[in-house]
């Protein structure tokens, strides 16, 4: 069997050299929060996900900090029942970056996002943003279904959002009912 041009660039993701990735993620570390980038840095991971090079279509680079997600206590007034430490956030990484980006790109919806590195600070996901009142966008039959949800990634619509509700394991009690 042949192989097509995105196998060929999943293997060239998974067999780069750690140095590349290293030298990148310097690079991002320094950069903002939330980054605009011209193209995705895994194009076949971005096709799979719904991703066309056409206007409409927008990624964003966005850094998340890994770990310490608890709520911080204060260290003076009273203590109420609301300000445990114990209670972690139950969003997984994946679906906070999205929600990151939708609150930075107001006007653009969130199609779906991937992971492209993490180190032992941060987590850098690349999220596929889409403007659903693009004319090329509205015409597109494959697509035109996100121009009639609204926020979607903050009503857990998303495949992150959905895979952490539990909504995407197999055997899971709430798809059989």
């Amino acid at each position: 069997m042949t192989k097509g041009m995105y196998q060929y660039l999943k293997e060239a993701w998974k067999n780069q050299a750690p140095e590349i990735m290293r030298k990148r993620m310097e690079e991002w570390r320094a950069g903002d929060a939330i980054t605009k980038v011209e193209k995705p840095l895994r194009l076949d991971r971005a096709r799979t996900l719904g991703y066309k090079a056409k206007p409409g279509f927008i990624v964003a680079r966005v850094k998340l900090m890994r770990g310490g997600r608890r709520r911080p206590r204060t260290k003076a007034g009273r203590q109420s029942g609301k300000q445990t430490i114990r209670k972690t956030l139950l969003m997984n990484y994946q679906w906070v970056a999205e929600q990151r980006a939708a609150k930075r790109f107001i006007n653009l919806e969130v199609l779906n996002s991937y992971l492209i590195g993490k180190d032992g600070t941060y987590a850098f996901y690349e999220v596929i943003l889409v403007d659903p009142k693009h004319p090329q966008i509205i015409a597109d039959k494959d697509v035109n279904w996100i121009c009639s949800e609204r926020g979607r990634v903050f009503h857990g619509r998303t495949s992150a959002a959905r895979k952490s509700r539990g909504l995407r394991a197999r055997g899971n009690k709430r798809m059989k009912q």
